[in-house]
């Protein structure tokens, strides 16, 4: 592959996840070159991404998969790290000046490396949303302090953020966030007690991993993304509206004082998300197709059901508390999804574990550093363990 000049080399945490795989595609695409990659624990994935890009490192998550992927990789000379530990110490290397990190590691794991890249000083590309949900005021104060532009990567704050080159961010009324809705719209709670993980990992939009999509089925994932628009954007949680929209094609929009409203439209397809946070603050040609209007027809609106989705007005609530709230509400969430997926919980008792584990720590809102986020994270995963059980399982 010919690098491209005109773009920084890039690192890639979770490659061998939905957005790794399509940050890949994308480097690809525009001569982008990939220095290092990590993941948890797909030795064989790995391994043929490390080989085809060359990168000059790798590491896991899994202790004895770096272990087996050393001795795969025994014929090069790529480095690999080990643990939680080695990939942030892989992610704050410098391989070259200028390099992007896009940090797509899912769940709580992805908080550390977050810290570790902007603490390194380099320019950040964030699909992890827990590292905003869980502690999105330290990352926020310290991307600050090291004046780095945190790019989004998710599609709805990506839009946002490509909409604020329309006006500035103490210009803004309110942002309009979009959901698709996830597969279960329209339906009520009555109706979702026997839903399996089979039938919640059908998304009618979106191709995401196992987690992501759950948390879009239960409209968790936006809660997650009004915390994480909250601390991108410097707005209040009652000024960001969450719309379904089922088309997926108008992925977030911002109105102004005026009343203006600005909105950024296109086919459906992470790949641009990703693109636009690589090549930023240029845009180059598309990797996705082009966006026909007359195919689509039209396009709806609505206010989304809180009533029967009680996880989307718990994370607003949570956000609204501050402290650790958010924290305790990914990790009860992390613990409840996990269970699910394994057949140990119903669809319906995501919500019950999640909503007992955050009203069972009334005194989160008092945190003054990092390892009090962790200390409520792991409480949080403790007392969600403790519903479990008291349900007839454990996760």
């Amino acid at each position: 592959m010919i690098k491209n000049p005109n773009y920084p080399s890039i690192s890639i945490l979770g490659s061998t996840g939905s957005v790794g795989e399509q940050a890949i595609d994308v480097a690809r695409q525009n001569g982008i070159r990939v220095n290092a990659i990590s993941a948890n624990g797909n030795v064989k994935r790995i391994e043929e991404q490390a080989r085809f890009l060359r990168v000059r490192a790798c590491a896991m998550a899994d202790r004895d998969a770096a272990r087996d992927l050393r001795t795969r990789l025994s014929d090069t000379d790529i480095k690999v790290y080990a643990g939680s530990d080695g990939i942030c110490e892989m992610a704050s290397e410098t391989y070259e000046d200028g390099e992007v990190v896009l940090n797509s590691i899912i769940g709580e794991a992805g908080l550390r490396p977050t810290i570790a890249v902007l603490s390194a000083g380099k320019k950040l590309a964030l699909a992890n949303k827990e590292s905003l949900v869980c502690a999105g005021e330290f990352v926020m104060r310290l991307a600050k302090a090291k004046n780095i532009e945190i790019l989004p990567v998710d599609s709805e704050h990506s839009a946002i953020f490509q909409a604020l080159r329309s006006g500035a961010q103490t210009e803004i009324k309110r942002i309009l966030l979009t959901a698709s809705g996830g597969p279960f719209y329209g339906m009520k709670r009555e109706e979702l007690g026997d839903i399996t993980p089979e039938r919640a990992l059908a998304h009618p939009t979106w191709n995401m991993g196992a987690k992501i999509t759950i948390d879009s089925a239960t409209l968790m994932n936006k809660g997650f993304e009004v915390i994480e628009a909250v601390h991108l954007f410097g707005v209040k949680p009652e000024q960001i509206e969450v719309l379904v929209h089922r088309e997926s094609i108008m992925h977030s929009a911002i109105e102004y004082i005026d009343n203006s409203v600005i909105a950024q439209m296109s086919v459906p397809d992470m790949r641009l998300c990703v693109q636009y946070a690589l090549t930023h603050p240029a845009r180059t040609d598309a990797v996705i197709p082009s966006l026909d209007l007359t195919r689509v027809g039209a396009m709806t609106f609505a206010k989304p059901d809180m009533q029967t989705f009680v996880l989307l007005p718990l994370a607003i609530e949570a956000i609204q508390n501050g402290g650790a709230f958010p924290a305790v509400l990914n990790a009860a969430n992390e613990v409840a999804v996990a269970a699910f997926l394994e057949k140990k919980l119903s669809f319906t008792g995501i919500f019950d574990v999640v909503e007992q584990t955050v009203h069972a720590l009334p005194d989160a809102s008092r945190i003054f550093s990092l390892d009090d986020i962790y200390a409520f994270d792991g409480a949080a995963r403790s007392l969600a363990n403790e519903f479990l059980a008291k349900r007839g399982t454990a996760c």
